[in-house]
């Protein structure tokens, strides 16, 4: 029974304070509907105070006209077309004036690598003419050297001529050898003695090796009339008086590393052999062969 009384209260406190939630939401629900009709009403009432907005909603003639809009319109495209056209011809101006500087800087191109051609023809064709001058004035140069030595060797030739006469001359009348020059030490009855070659002072083959230039001589010419050219003379033989002239002695043995001659005797050259001559007689006494270059 007690268990029942105390659910009993349990109950109902728990629906009391459901009851005034509800009477509560009543209430307020009824306040914002008061609220809404009194804004509602204060809108109504302020709106006619702006009749001009309506007046140009309403009004027809505010509105713009199709009839007014259309030369505006074709003025607006006459516009675009005028502007259109406009830069179509400032890129064709662009273009062709591009275009032309592009040619003329091709010509441009195309007149320096012409200089450029031309100058290095000029450039070859000048050193050509140089290089053909200078050899002209090469060979002009070893033709005049030619000729001045040709001139030279007829000029020796022609001194020797006429001394060739001259001794000739004097050989008709008297013979160089009776000459009280050349007779000098004659009266040397010695016999000539060979055995110079033992000693080294007179070993001129080795002296020749290092001093090659000594006996490097000019050209031999024989002596006029004489034409039987070279002959390997031996010791015994008696050759003429013209090969061995004053003009063929060698006057400094010493300096070819030859023995000093004396009496009759004289070192003479012959092309390149070095012949000892009794100048009395004529007799070859002694020979070195190919002493000289």
């Amino acid at each position: 029974m007690k268990k029942t009384l105390v659910a009993a209260l349990i109950a109902a406190t728990a629906l009391v304070p459901v009851s005034a939630y509800a009477q509560r939401g009543e209430r307020d629900h009824s306040a914002r509907q008061e609220r809404h009709d009194s804004q509602r009403s204060q809108r109504a009432q302020r709106a006619p105070q702006r009749p001009d907005r309506v007046q140009r909603q309403s009004l027809p003639e505010n509105r713009p006209q199709p009839q007014q809009t259309a030369p505006q319109r074709q003025q607006y495209r006459q516009q675009a077309n005028d502007n259109r056209q406009d830069y179509r011809r400032g890129q064709q101006d662009s273009r062709a004036r591009y275009t032309r500087q592009a040619q003329q800087g091709q010509q441009d191109r195309g007149n320096d690598r012409r200089d450029y051609r031309r100058g290095q023809q000029d450039d070859r064709q000048d050193y050509r003419r140089g290089q053909q001058d200078n050899r002209q004035d090469y060979r002009r140069g070893q033709q005049d050297n030619r000729q001045q030595y040709r001139r030279d060797r007829q000029d020796d030739r022609a001194r020797y001529t006429r001394e060739a006469q001259r001794r000739d001359n004097q050989r008709r009348y008297n013979d160089w050898r009776d000459d009280a020059r050349y007779r000098h030490g004659w009266d040397d009855r010695r016999n000539w003695s060979r055995d110079w070659r033992r000693s080294n002072q007179y070993n001129w083959r080795s002296y020749r090796n290092s001093h090659r230039n000594v006996y490097r001589l000019p050209r031999y010419y024989a002596p006029r009339n004489y034409n039987y050219g070279y002959r390997r003379f031996s010791i015994g033989l008696t050759i003429g008086s013209m090969l061995f002239a004053p003009n063929y002695w060698i006057n400094d043995p010493i300096y070819y590393r030859l023995p000093p001659a004396y009496g009759p005797y004289r070192w003479v050259r012959y092309y390149n052999d070095a012949l000892l001559i009794d100048i009395r007689t004529g007799m070859i006494v002694d020979v070195e062969y190919d002493i000289f270059w």
